[in-house]
């Protein structure tokens, strides 16, 4: 039989703020175009000048031969005017050379890049049953339930992108995010010439937002590479593959830099707007819009870095995308690829945010020191779980797992998440306003199970 306590002021839910620390522009500051100086090369100098002065000295020439002849003499102005169209010339010429350089340029560096991955990079399409009633005359509210019939059928619900990243015999396999394909009756899959695949879900991961799909290998024609996430430095190329705004803008290349490393972003999983779990991403300036969603970050060899996941999205805030680490993907990947699920440890908690619980309950039924101002409160331990075992009970207060702080529900869930799930782990409590300490030996999670 399980212990529960329900103090005033209480939800079963952790309560960060699911917001970043965001550098804010200043709104007020208007925008002022970056001034580009113009130089010229020696080249171009050398060709303008001998343009006037050849002008020049052609012009004077022809003024001194006809000097003693009023009728023919050239004025100042027709001189100026031939100089001025001479400028012209060797300026657009020089110009028209520029821009062909700049060119070949970005073909070398871009254009070629994508082109050998650009069509592992899918469309993903997430159908949902629609059910219409009708009544005998066709109106869809009837009166009596006996005259009525039903239908339904697939609609689009919600569309993302994937990366095909491996082919075995006749299967293929896509990964993309987990919200992509989230409460999807049918997943559709437009390749990158237009064709559609029924596609069925192998795995998926709500936590990491990862989840892979197969489909007929029959339709790809490439396959994309992972690269080395870890390896990564701030400032090098990065390049988003993926159908912003849905399958009509499939394969929409943008192009940015590794803005930072190892960004820890909260993340709400299960709508409640609260923040869930911490997910460690890539930070880019390359531009990552809704339908970007499990598409491609790749680096400048072509190979995938990271799964574009999500972005900040604010008025005050541009250019600020998230990927999840392509080393990170293919441990996730590959354990859903085998098992269909990530199987993580368990406490066997009901657990909230220590910020959540009222002062008043804090002070006269926790009796916490008054340096303690973040952990986890257990509302309720689960009969048979490993908290059980331990001795944990409900009104304890967690501060640290395993060696790692805990301040909240999510860095507890870090910290739990990245042990085995047969581990046997450390926890520091405080009952009564004592600080204690137990040995916990974590159990592998019941999916059912609504505790942690």
């Amino acid at each position: 039989m399980s212990q529960s306590n329900d103090p005033n002021n209480l939800n079963d839910q952790s309560s960060v703020d699911n917001q970043i620390d965001e550098p804010i522009k200043n709104p007020n500051e208007p925008h002022r175009p970056e001034k580009k100086e113009r130089k010229l090369t020696a080249l171009q100098s050398g060709l303008i000048g001998g343009a006037v002065a050849a002008v020049l000295i052609s012009g004077v020439g022809y003024a001194v031969t006809t000097a003693n002849d009023t009728d023919d003499q050239i004025s100042t102005e027709e001189v100026q005017s031939i100089v001025d169209e001479a400028v012209s010339s060797a300026q657009a010429d020089n110009t028209a050379s520029s821009v062909q350089s700049t060119s070949l340029d970005v073909t070398t560096d871009v254009s070629e890049t994508v082109a050998n991955v650009q069509d592992s990079v899918v469309s993903v399409v997430n159908m949902t049953e629609s059910v219409s009633t009708y009544d005998l005359f066709g109106f869809t509210s009837p009166t009596q339930e006996e005259s009525t019939t039903e239908s339904s059928e697939l609609e689009t619900s919600s569309e993302g992108s994937g990366v095909v990243y491996k082919v075995d015999g006749d299967t293929a396999y896509v990964v993309t995010n987990n919200h992509v394909i989230d409460g999807a009756d049918a997943i559709n899959i437009i390749m990158a010439d237009g064709t559609q695949v029924e596609a069925e879900v192998v795995g998926s991961d709500p936590w990491t937002d990862l989840a892979v799909l197969e489909i007929s290998s029959d339709v790809v024609t490439t396959v994309a590479e992972f690269g080395d996430s870890d390896s990564l430095k701030v400032g090098e190329p990065a390049i988003a593959i993926g159908s912003p705004l849905g399958s009509e803008y499939a394969t929409t290349v943008t192009q940015g830099i590794i803005s930072g490393l190892d960004r820890s972003v909260p993340v709400d999983i299960d709508g409640d707007g609260t923040s869930d779990w911490v997910a460690n991403v890539i930070q880019t300036d390359a531009a990552i819009n809704p339908g970007n969603s499990g598409g491609a970050l790749l680096n400048a060899a072509g190979q995938v870095i990271g799964i574009n996941s999500m972005k900040v999205s604010s008025d005050q805030v541009e250019g600020m995308g998230f990927a999840i680490p392509a080393g990170e993907v293919q441990t996730i990947i590959g354990e859903l690829e085998a098992n269909g699920e990530i199987v993580r440890p368990e406490l066997g908690v009901s657990m909230v945010d220590l910020n959540r619980v009222s002062l008043d309950y804090q002070s006269q039924n926790l009796q916490l020191p008054d340096d303690v101002d973040g952990g986890v409160y257990i509302a309720e331990v689960s009969a048979g779980s490993a908290a059980e075992a331990a001795g944990l009970q409900a009104d304890d207060v967690i501060v640290e797992f395993a060696g790692e702080a805990v301040t909240d529900s999510a860095s507890l869930r870090q910290a739990l998440y990245q042990q085995k799930s047969d581990a046997s782990v450390e926890v520091s409590f405080y009952r009564n306003g004592e600080l204690q300490t137990a040995t916990v030996q974590l159990q592998p999670q019941n999916n059912s199970s609504a505790t942690q």
